[in-house]
């Protein structure tokens, strides 16, 4: 399920930093470069957010997808992701994919493109909906073909207590050795204030459309999921567990997130957070009340 809390303000790139580092001390993770279900929220125009995945397989499936592929078992695969709000309703993003596996060798799955087009204001809206695009440049440990593309549609309903957001996603591979796989996610979130939410998330793997894979080889793994929030930073935890033989049996994924401020907006992350009587602290003492009431300011 997902958590979202708010634990205290402060530099927000600074906490980005050290919980980046802190989870990439925890070991050296999974087959996986982003474990995620989609929102369809982006950035404000003229934001930009840095948003970094980590994913190990503490028990993972021990022979690659292909000769020569990374072994998912013990393996760290993470990646940065750069993204800026061109419009209300489109985002473009820039991924640097990387890995450690289990041997502690570093490595590079070159880069990918994103372009993402939603409803606006999608965090406000009961039924919001949308389709994003990467383009990928890969290298082999990753992959048997140079060039790939996922397409993932969008489509969610919430309310303020629930949300249900699926992503029926198909991986594109091109040249010799491309084919199509059918990915679908989905997730069920249960929100218990603006930075708390516990969700289930599913995540699939399931072969080529109209030829799937025999249910023992495909992927299925189900995730319980925290969000929250530390400083400025969003944090989305969570820990899956393989249903199949084909699926890595246990897996932790983290995904930090930090959105720059946007040039002449004002910060409004006070405003509908802090309750009433922290709101009236903050607000500056003048010097008539300093005068005739010195402790007015703690009051």
């Amino acid at each position: 399920m997902a958590v979202r809390l708010k634990l205290g303000r402060g530099s927000g790139l600074l906490a980005f930093i050290t919980l980046s580092a802190l989870t990439l001390y925890a070991g050296e993770a999974c087959a996986v470069d982003e474990i995620q279900v989609y929102n369809a929220e982006i950035a404000d125009v003229g934001q930009f957010t840095i948003q970094h995945h980590f994913n190990y397989a503490f028990i993972g499936r021990k022979e690659p997808d292909f000769p020569g592929g990374l072994v998912p078992n013990h393996a760290l695969n993470a990646t940065p992701e750069f993204a800026w709000g061109i419009t209300e309703w489109f985002e473009l993003g820039l991924y640097i994919p990387w890995a450690i596996d289990a041997e502690g060798r570093f490595l590079s799955n070159c880069f990918k493109l994103r372009t993402l087009f939603v409803t606006p204001n999608a965090d406000k809206k009961s039924f919001f909906y949308g389709l994003n695009f990467e383009y990928d440049y890969t290298s082999h440990p990753f992959s048997q073909t140079l060039f790939a593309m996922e397409i993932r549609p969008i489509v969610g309903w919430r309310n303020p207590q629930w949300e249900f957001i699926v992503n029926p996603i198909v991986d594109l591979g091109f040249g010799r050795f491309g084919d199509i796989d059918f990915v679908p996610a989905a997730r069920l979130a249960r929100t218990f204030s603006k930075d708390l939410a516990f969700a289930v998330e599913y995540y699939t793997d399931l072969g080529r459309p109209g030829s799937f894979l025999p249910f023992e080889q495909q992927s299925h793994q189900l995730f319980g999921v925290v969000d929250f929030k530390v400083g400025d930073v969003d944090v989305d935890f969570g820990l899956g567990y393989g249903l199949t033989p084909g699926s890595d049996r246990l897996v932790a994924k983290t995904i930090l997130t930090y959105a720059f401020p946007v040039a002449g907006k004002p910060d409004d992350r006070m405003g509908i957070k802090a309750p009433p009587a922290l709101k009236s602290s903050l607000r500056p003492t003048s010097a008539i009340e300093m005068a005739s009431d010195p402790f007015a300011w703690m009051r």
